[in-house]
Protein backbone atom coordinates (compact mmCIF):
# COMPACT_ATOMS: atom_id res chain seq x y z
CA UNK A 1 0.00 0.00 0.00
CA UNK A 2 1.28 3.47 -0.89
CA UNK A 3 1.53 5.75 2.10
CA UNK A 4 1.15 9.54 2.17
CA UNK A 5 4.84 9.94 2.96
CA UNK A 6 5.90 7.50 0.24
CA UNK A 7 4.05 9.40 -2.48
CA UNK A 8 5.58 12.72 -1.46
CA UNK A 9 9.00 11.08 -1.18
CA UNK A 10 8.52 9.85 -4.73
CA UNK A 11 7.83 13.39 -5.94
CA UNK A 12 10.87 14.71 -4.05
CA UNK A 13 13.01 11.93 -5.53
CA UNK A 14 11.81 12.70 -9.05
CA UNK A 15 12.72 16.36 -8.60
CA UNK A 16 16.20 15.41 -7.37
CA UNK A 17 16.77 13.10 -10.35
CA UNK A 18 15.84 15.96 -12.66
CA UNK A 19 18.14 18.33 -10.76
CA UNK A 20 15.34 20.79 -10.01
CA UNK A 21 13.27 21.98 -7.05
CA UNK A 22 9.74 20.67 -6.51
CA UNK A 23 8.47 24.10 -7.57
CA UNK A 24 10.39 23.90 -10.84
CA UNK A 25 9.12 20.34 -11.35
CA UNK A 26 5.54 21.53 -10.95
CA UNK A 27 6.04 24.36 -13.46
CA UNK A 28 7.71 21.95 -15.90
CA UNK A 29 4.52 19.89 -15.82
CA UNK A 30 2.30 22.93 -16.33
CA UNK A 31 1.09 22.99 -12.73
CA UNK A 32 0.99 25.77 -10.17
CA UNK A 33 4.51 26.31 -8.80
CA UNK A 34 3.29 25.71 -5.24
CA UNK A 35 1.52 22.42 -6.02
CA UNK A 36 4.16 20.27 -4.34
CA UNK A 37 5.38 22.65 -1.63
CA UNK A 38 5.86 21.17 1.83
CA UNK A 39 3.19 23.52 3.18
CA UNK A 40 0.64 21.88 0.86
CA UNK A 41 1.21 18.37 2.20
CA UNK A 42 -0.55 18.73 5.56
CA UNK A 43 -3.51 21.01 6.27
CA UNK A 44 -3.55 23.47 9.18
CA UNK A 45 -5.68 21.07 11.22
CA UNK A 46 -3.17 18.26 10.68
CA UNK A 47 -4.95 16.32 7.94
CA UNK A 48 -2.78 14.75 5.26
CA UNK A 49 -3.14 16.18 1.78
CA UNK A 50 -2.45 13.95 -1.22
CA UNK A 51 -1.30 15.02 -4.69
CA UNK A 52 -3.85 14.27 -7.39
CA UNK A 53 -3.33 11.38 -9.79
CA UNK A 54 -3.55 13.93 -12.61
CA UNK A 55 -0.63 15.94 -11.20
CA UNK A 56 1.48 12.80 -10.84
CA UNK A 57 0.65 11.79 -14.42
CA UNK A 58 1.69 15.23 -15.65
CA UNK A 59 5.10 15.20 -13.95
CA UNK A 60 5.80 11.70 -15.25
CA UNK A 61 4.92 12.80 -18.78
CA UNK A 62 7.00 15.96 -18.50
CA UNK A 63 10.08 14.05 -17.30
CA UNK A 64 9.64 10.91 -19.45
CA UNK A 65 9.65 8.75 -16.31
CA UNK A 66 7.67 5.55 -15.96
CA UNK A 67 5.35 4.91 -13.03
CA UNK A 68 7.61 1.97 -12.08
CA UNK A 69 10.55 4.34 -11.86
CA UNK A 70 8.51 6.77 -9.76
CA UNK A 71 7.47 3.98 -7.37
CA UNK A 72 11.03 2.75 -7.02
CA UNK A 73 11.85 6.04 -5.30
CA UNK A 74 8.98 5.81 -2.82
CA UNK A 75 10.12 2.77 -0.84
CA UNK A 76 6.89 1.06 -1.87
CA UNK A 77 8.06 -0.47 -5.16
CA UNK A 78 8.62 -3.96 -3.79
CA UNK A 79 5.31 -4.26 -2.00
CA UNK A 80 3.33 -2.90 -4.96
CA UNK A 81 5.01 -4.93 -7.69
CA UNK A 82 5.94 -8.14 -5.91
CA UNK A 83 3.28 -8.56 -3.23
CA UNK A 84 6.15 -8.22 -0.77
CA UNK A 85 5.76 -6.74 2.70
CA UNK A 86 8.61 -4.43 3.67
CA UNK A 87 8.48 -5.75 7.22
CA UNK A 88 9.83 -9.11 5.96
CA UNK A 89 13.58 -9.54 5.78
CA UNK A 90 15.91 -12.01 4.17
CA UNK A 91 19.66 -12.22 3.77
CA UNK A 92 21.13 -11.26 0.42
CA UNK A 93 24.75 -10.87 -0.76
CA UNK A 94 26.36 -7.52 0.06
CA UNK A 95 29.45 -5.92 -1.42
CA UNK A 96 30.96 -2.46 -1.31
CA UNK A 97 30.65 -0.57 -4.59
CA UNK A 98 34.34 0.29 -4.43
CA UNK A 99 35.22 -3.44 -4.23
CA UNK A 100 32.88 -4.52 -7.00
CA UNK A 101 35.23 -3.70 -9.86
CA UNK A 102 38.15 -5.77 -8.61
CA UNK A 103 36.97 -8.91 -10.40
CA UNK A 104 35.64 -12.33 -9.43
CA UNK A 105 32.38 -11.11 -7.87
CA UNK A 106 30.05 -11.24 -10.91
CA UNK A 107 29.42 -13.47 -13.87
CA UNK A 108 29.13 -12.03 -17.39
CA UNK A 109 25.41 -11.28 -16.89
CA UNK A 110 25.87 -9.37 -13.64
CA UNK A 111 24.82 -12.08 -11.19
CA UNK A 112 26.79 -12.43 -7.92
CA UNK A 113 29.32 -15.28 -7.85
CA UNK A 114 32.50 -16.28 -6.04
CA UNK A 115 33.71 -15.59 -2.53
CA UNK A 116 34.18 -12.42 -0.53
CA UNK A 117 30.55 -11.35 -0.35
CA UNK A 118 29.10 -10.32 3.00
CA UNK A 119 25.38 -10.63 3.80
CA UNK A 120 22.75 -8.13 4.87
CA UNK A 121 19.12 -8.57 5.94
CA UNK A 122 16.87 -6.34 3.83
CA UNK A 123 13.22 -6.36 2.72
CA UNK A 124 13.55 -7.92 -0.74
CA UNK A 125 11.50 -10.06 -3.13
CA UNK A 126 12.16 -13.77 -3.44
CA UNK A 127 14.60 -13.46 -6.33
CA UNK A 128 17.82 -15.42 -6.04
CA UNK A 129 19.63 -13.11 -8.43
CA UNK A 130 19.40 -9.92 -6.40
CA UNK A 131 22.18 -8.47 -4.28
CA UNK A 132 23.08 -5.30 -2.39
CA UNK A 133 25.87 -2.82 -2.99
CA UNK A 134 27.04 -0.23 -0.48
CA UNK A 135 27.39 3.21 -2.03
CA UNK A 136 30.74 4.97 -2.05
CA UNK A 137 31.43 8.43 -3.41
CA UNK A 138 29.08 11.37 -3.88
CA UNK A 139 28.07 11.26 -7.55
CA UNK A 140 24.48 10.26 -6.71
CA UNK A 141 23.93 12.64 -3.80
CA UNK A 142 21.48 13.57 -2.43
CA UNK A 143 19.56 10.50 -3.67
CA UNK A 144 22.20 8.02 -2.50
CA UNK A 145 24.81 8.92 0.06
CA UNK A 146 27.99 7.25 1.23
CA UNK A 147 27.07 4.05 3.08
CA UNK A 148 23.53 3.70 1.65
CA UNK A 149 22.72 0.22 0.39
CA UNK A 150 21.07 -0.32 -2.96
CA UNK A 151 19.33 -3.54 -4.00
CA UNK A 152 20.13 -4.58 -7.57
CA UNK A 153 18.29 -7.04 -9.84
CA UNK A 154 20.01 -8.34 -13.00
CA UNK A 155 16.69 -9.84 -14.18
CA UNK A 156 14.65 -6.59 -14.25
CA UNK A 157 14.20 -4.92 -17.62
CA UNK A 158 16.08 -1.62 -17.82
CA UNK A 159 14.43 1.44 -19.36
CA UNK A 160 15.35 5.06 -19.89
CA UNK A 161 15.17 6.98 -16.63
CA UNK A 162 15.90 3.94 -14.46
CA UNK A 163 18.58 3.98 -11.80
CA UNK A 164 21.14 1.36 -12.73
CA UNK A 165 24.45 -0.21 -11.83
CA UNK A 166 26.83 -0.53 -14.77
CA UNK A 167 30.03 -2.53 -14.97
CA UNK A 168 32.49 -1.72 -17.74
CA UNK A 169 34.91 -4.18 -19.32
CA UNK A 170 37.70 -2.19 -17.67
CA UNK A 171 36.30 -3.17 -14.26
CA UNK A 172 34.64 0.11 -13.29
CA UNK A 173 31.33 -0.29 -11.41
CA UNK A 174 29.06 2.72 -11.01
CA UNK A 175 25.55 3.64 -9.91
CA UNK A 176 23.91 6.09 -12.33
CA UNK A 177 20.69 7.05 -14.12
CA UNK A 178 20.22 5.67 -17.62
CA UNK A 179 19.48 8.82 -19.62
CA UNK A 180 19.68 7.38 -23.14
CA UNK A 181 20.40 4.07 -24.84
CA UNK A 182 20.98 3.35 -28.51
CA UNK A 183 22.30 0.34 -30.40
CA UNK A 184 25.85 1.63 -29.99
CA UNK A 185 26.00 3.76 -26.83
CA UNK A 186 24.50 4.46 -23.44
CA UNK A 187 24.42 7.84 -21.70
CA UNK A 188 24.61 7.84 -17.91
CA UNK A 189 23.80 10.76 -15.62
CA UNK A 190 24.69 11.48 -12.01
CA UNK A 191 22.42 13.27 -9.55
CA UNK A 192 25.25 15.46 -8.27
CA UNK A 193 25.61 18.31 -10.81
CA UNK A 194 29.37 18.36 -10.21
CA UNK A 195 29.65 15.21 -12.33
CA UNK A 196 29.43 15.32 -16.12
CA UNK A 197 27.33 12.76 -18.04
CA UNK A 198 29.14 9.59 -19.06
CA UNK A 199 28.77 8.23 -22.59
CA UNK A 200 29.91 4.63 -23.02
CA UNK A 201 30.08 2.46 -26.11
CA UNK A 202 27.96 -0.67 -25.74
CA UNK A 203 31.00 -2.82 -26.55
CA UNK A 204 32.70 -1.38 -23.45
CA UNK A 205 29.82 -2.32 -21.12
CA UNK A 206 29.97 -5.77 -19.55
CA UNK A 207 26.51 -5.57 -17.96
CA UNK A 208 23.87 -3.19 -16.67
CA UNK A 209 21.35 -4.01 -13.91
CA UNK A 210 18.44 -2.11 -12.44
CA UNK A 211 18.37 -0.68 -8.91
CA UNK A 212 15.03 -1.68 -7.40
CA UNK A 213 15.30 -0.43 -3.82
CA UNK A 214 17.53 1.53 -1.46
CA UNK A 215 18.07 1.29 2.29
CA UNK A 216 19.03 4.66 3.76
Amino acid sequence: MLSHRAIWDGIDGLARRQGVSVSALAKLAGLDATAFNVSKRVSKDGRERWPSTESIAKILEATNESFDSFLSGTGAFLSVHSGFAESDLRNIPLLGLAQAGSGGFFDSAGFPVGHGWDEVALPTPDDNGIYALEISGDSMEPLYREGDRIVVSPTEQVRRGDRVVVKTRDGEVMAKILARQSAKQIELHSINPAYEPRILDIVDVEWMARIIWASQ
